[in-house]
């Protein structure tokens, strides 16, 4: 039954032939798959497609990322931090340790070294605040910055020239729209982190 749900770009997509019919041998399996979304009407054929397009994105900024990572020696919780730190820095809400560590779920002490890490290799700073001697900030490092700068701005110069082929209305409800998406994977990230079970801890 789910044939109807899915066109040829989707089994080509999970390596089956696009005239294999689901249902026989093998792909019993895929047929009986709860994650193909119907295609009976406009609308859900639309969001279909959305969803997986959202995906196919989520893989190929995914495949950017570690490509910068690489490149310049770095894991990809380094690269989740310097994002972290970014995206703080462009709310004007530098970043703290301690939130960093509620961000990327890592104890104090695997921030500490994550950042050390990360200073060292010039990336990121870390500053008192002039009110409070005890409140420390991270920053990103000019240099970098200056490197992510490099890298980053061919596509950002590709995704300038995409947003200039919609309007300002067009443009205000796409942003919308990724911002609930956003927020949706955001409480569903929160959730599977707080039903994962407690690590055993080593007796004596």
């Amino acid at each position: 039954m789910i044939a109807k749900y899915l066109d040829k770009r989707d089994y080509r997509s999970l390596g089956y032939a696009a005239t294999t019919t689901p249902g026989r041998g093998e792909n019993r399996d895929v047929a009986g798959h709860g994650m193909y979304r119907r295609r009976d009407t406009r609308r859900e054929h639309l969001i279909a497609e959305i969803t997986n397009e959202l995906r196919r994105y989520a893989v190929d900024a995914q495949h950017v990322g570690h490509a910068f990572a690489h490149l310049h020696g770095l894991g990809a919780t380094d690269l989740q931090a310097l994002i972290a730190v970014m995206d703080a820095e462009l709310h004007g809400d530098p970043i703290t340790p301690g939130r960093l560590g509620e961000h990327l779920d890592l104890s104090s002490g695997s921030v500490t070294a994550l950042l050390d890490r990360l200073e060292r290799a010039g990336h990121v700073r870390r500053d008192r605040t002039s009110t409070d001697r005890r409140k420390v900030l991270v920053h990103y490092a000019d240099r970098g910055a200056e490197v992510a700068r490099e890298f980053f701005r061919p596509l950002g110069h590709r995704t300038d020239a995409v947003m200039l082929g919609f309007t300002d209305d067009e443009l205000e409800t796409v942003h919308r729209f990724v911002t609930a998406v956003r927020a949706t994977l955001r409480e569903h990230r929160d959730a599977v982190r707080a039903a994962r079970p407690e690590p055993r801890r080593a007796n004596g």
